[in-house]
C-alpha cells in the first residue's frame, strides 16, 4: 500500500512537472514565432519615436528654422537615431551603460544643433532642452527622442 502511494505520488509530480514544461516551451515557442519590427523601418508612435524629417518638421515650427537649417539638422537626426537604434540593439551593455551612451548621443546632437541656431532659437532651444530633463528626471528615465520638443 505504502509503495502504491509512493508510486502514485511520483507520477503525479512527473505529470505537473511536464505539463509546466510544455507550457513553458509552448510559450517560448508562441513568443519567437511573434512578428519583430522591421529594424529598418522608422521608429515612431510608442515611445516618441520620430523619424528625422518629423523631427525637423517640429523644430521648423518651433523654431522657425530657416531651409538652410533644416538640411543642415536632418543629417544630425538621422546620425542621432541610426546610433540610438544601434545602442537599442545591443544587449551587451546593462541598462545603465545604455542610458548614459543615449545621453551622450543626445547631448552630442544637441550641441551640434545649437551651434547652427540663431540666438532667439538658441534660447528657446535651451529652455526645451532643460525642460524635456527635468521631466525625465521627475519620471526617472531617459529621453527617448532626439533633441526635438514640444
Amino acid at each position: 500500500m505504502k509503495n502504491q502511494l509512493c508510486r502514485l505520488a511520483i507520477s503525479g509530480l512527473l505529470a505537473t512537472g511536464l505539463t509546466l514544461f510544455s507550457a513553458a516551451a509552448f510559450a517560448q515557442q508562441d513568443n519567437a514565432a511573434a512578428p519583430t519590427p522591421d529594424a529598418s523601418a522608422p521608429q515612431q508612435g510608442g515611445h516618441g519615436h520620430l523619424t528625422p524629417d518629423e523631427q525637423v518638421a517640429r523644430m521648423t515650427k518651433r523654431y522657425s528654422l530657416s531651409s538652410d537649417q533644416q538640411a543642415q539638422i536632418k543629417p544630425i537626426l538621422a546620425n542621432q537615431q541610426q546610433q540610438m537604434q544601434a545602442l537599442r540593439q545591443d544587449s551587451s551593455l546593462s541598462r545603465d551603460d545604455r542610458m548614459a551612451k543615449m545621453k551622450s548621443i543626445r547631448d552630442d546632437s544637441s550641441g551640434k544643433i545649437s551651434a547652427l541656431l540663431n540666438d532667439s532659437q538658441k534660447q528657446k532651444f535651451a529652455q526645451d532642452q532643460q525642460r524635456r530633463q527635468e521631466h525625465m528626471q521627475e519620471h526617472g528615465a531617459a529621453p527617448a527622442g532626439g533633441p526635438a520638443s514640444e
